[in-house]
């Protein structure tokens, strides 16, 4: 699976922003999703993942009720809409792929280039 991400850019805190992850592969819908984020000097850490067919998803505590994750499984993408942007929201944002749901926390087997997001105070 290949992946690529988009749609970061510069935002104002309170502001918002879609990332977008295309795939490509023809087993795109048999992967859980999910998306990472990793601040300067900080390890990389855990977002948001969608399950295969979209129907369970799952969320770090510190995103909870601002951000939601989707999946297009006919147009192998991925979206994070992430309302309500702190400046500690601020990081490059990667998305990735895992067979195994139940490790996605953990890390991803793929992983796309990441996207920059910038949210300003």
């Amino acid at each position: 699976v290949q992946l690529q991400a988009s749609g970061g850019g510069l935002v104002q805190a309170g502001g918002f922003l879609r990332l977008s992850c295309a795939a490509s592969g023809r087993t795109f819908s048999g992967y859980a999703m999910g998306w990472f984020r990793q601040a300067p000097g900080k390890e990389r850490e855990f977002v948001a993942a969608i399950n295969w067919s979209g129907g369970t998803t799952r969320y770090a505590d510190s995103v909870k009720g601002r951000f939601t994750i989707s999946r297009d499984n006919a147009k192998k993408l991925v979206y994070l809409q992430m309302n309500s942007l702190k400046p500690e929201d601020t990081a490059v944002y990667y998305c990735g792929a895992r067979i195994d749901w139940t490790l996605v926390v953990a890390g991803m087997d793929y992983w796309g280039k990441g996207t920059q997001v910038t949210v300003s105070s």
